[in-house]
């Protein structure tokens, strides 16, 4: 006879294991259908290990600037082998941290590929494609991620032209590294590989790198990139590509005629497409809408008893929109009525260094949304934190509603910006506005002053710029 559960969950990424849990949580009888490596492409190949990445390349970059802080090094080098090794290392750990999450709430994972056989059932497979069981549910949660997207006409072949999976494991930093795309996954990896001495090159079609993010971010980050010797070729078309016996040639166009970039790998990084095929959705006739699967407010499809959360429902690809999407959807399911999930309020991070954060509308975006705007921005060069821990670069930008006052967006680019951006998506939460932010009183000296310092410069206030 089948297992018998309330909720089933095929996935266990970042909003499949957190839907699971908190399925359990809710007194719902749960199992999590996934075959590789619980935590998913967050914490085994994205969010988790590039940070740590990330973190080694920071490190990197302040130990050749040690003289600036009166300390001296002599014959400092690093073990690239151990600094992909630290970073799989940390992915193993956390992964091994779900899976103690489970044993504690009482989710049973399968450790297989799941597929739809029809209403309430799901079948778990081998990498083979041999069905080992059914399991029923009255509720399945489909959760199955997404995956690398390429460029029409150009495939990966996982040593010269690759995705952000060999990206993290590379045997060897490139001499010359073409990056093709320059989202927040672009242009994180840039900043690694030149931190540790590619020469790296963004080619990006829009007209900024980090095209979603405020102009004046964006620019602000092109500044530093340029000063770090990153070629950035924006406004830029991928023509064409090809593999050579010692790497690959880039062809590209722009305004200014076509050329033919030469590097020993290209990393592709132009987005992710949806994980729906071979999960059984066309035998049960789950619609799908521009290659996602589509959803109401609570995650639910037009088959009933079926969800979906996660990357596999589109964008913004976000780990922490997929867990927002699992708890939503769960709590739903076991009668919470929870508040639909806001994506005017979602937090997006890139954590290069400079880092950037925003949340909320662009300058940009509010004028084309009718609303007459008030601006305040604030250089870290006037934080006296920032100076003082020598991260002196970028500003925080925020964005007001002239008539009421109202929050409409706040966009940082500096040291820790990623964790300073919280503050201000709590504020949009609760419709804050500028003179709540005046008003509260931020420690000096920190870095988050710079936030309340920039609502203040937005009205004339501020004592500090």
């Amino acid at each position: 006879m089948a297992q018998q559960f309330d909720v089933v969950v095929v996935g266990g990424g970042p909003g499949g294991y957190v839907a699971a849990i908190r399925a359990s949580q809710l007194g719902l009888k749960t199992a999590c259908v996934e075959a590789k490596h619980l935590g998913g492409i967050c914490l085994n190949w994205g969010c988790i290990p590039t940070k740590s990445l990330l973190r080694n390349a920071e490190i990197w970059e302040t130990i050749q600037h040690a003289d600036d802080y009166g300390i001296k090094f002599d014959n400092v080098s690093y073990d690239f082998e151990k600094i992909i090794g630290r970073s799989r290392g940390i992915a193993d750990k956390m992964s091994k941290g779900v899976a103690f999450l489970f044993k504690k709430y009482n989710v049973t994972h399968i450790e297989a590929y799941g597929k739809l056989l029809g209403k309430g059932k799901v079948g778990t497979f081998d990498k083979d494609g041999n069905q080992q069981d059914e399991i029923q549910a009255k509720h399945i949660i489909m959760a199955t991620g997404a995956r690398p997207r390429a460029i029409p006409g150009i495939d990966f072949d996982g040593e010269k032209v690759i995705s952000y999976f060999e990206a993290m494991s590379l045997k060897s930093v490139p001499e010359n590294l073409i990056v093709l795309g320059a989202g927040a996954i672009g242009v994180e990896f840039a900043y690694f590989y030149n931190a540790l001495g590619s020469n790296v090159t963004i080619v990006e079609m829009m007209p900024h790198i980090l095209p979603i993010e405020d102009e004046d971010v964006s620019k602000e980050l092109e500044r530093s990139f340029r000063k770090k010797k990153i070629t950035l070729k924006t406004k830029t078309k991928v023509e064409g590509l090809e593999t050579t016996e010692n790497g690959v040639k880039v062809r590209v166009s722009n305004d200014k005629g076509e050329e033919t970039l030469e590097g020993n790998v290209a990393l592709m990084s132009i987005g992710v497409q949806g994980n729906v095929e071979n999960i059984g959705l066309e035998d049960l006739g789950v619609e799908l809408e521009k290659g996602y699967i589509k959803t109401d407010e609570y995650y639910r499809t037009n088959v009933d008893g079926v969800y979906a959360i996660g990357d596999v429902i589109g964008p913004p690809w976000l780990a922490h929109v997929a867990s927002a999407e699992g708890l939503t959807c769960v709590e739903a399911i076991a009668g919470e009525e929870p508040k639909p999930i806001d994506y005017g309020n979602i937090p997006g991070c890139t954590y290069c260094q400079p880092q950037v954060a925003s949340v909320g509308m662009t300058e940009k975006k509010a004028k084309e949304a009718g609303y007459e705007v008030k601006v305040g921005k604030f250089p870290f060069t006037a934080s006296g934190k920032a100076v003082a821990a020598g991260h002196a670069e970028g500003f925080v930008k925020m964005v007001f509603d002239a008539k009421y006052g109202e929050l409409l967006g706040t966009h940082i680019i500096g040291a820790e910006a990623t964790e300073l951006i919280a503050e201000a998506a709590l504020g949009r939460t609760f419709e804050s506005t500028e003179r709540e932010i005046i008003k509260t009183v931020h420690a000096h000296p920190t870095m988050s002053e710079a936030l309340m310092e920039a609502a203040a410069v937005a009205y004339g206030e501020s004592p500090n710029f």
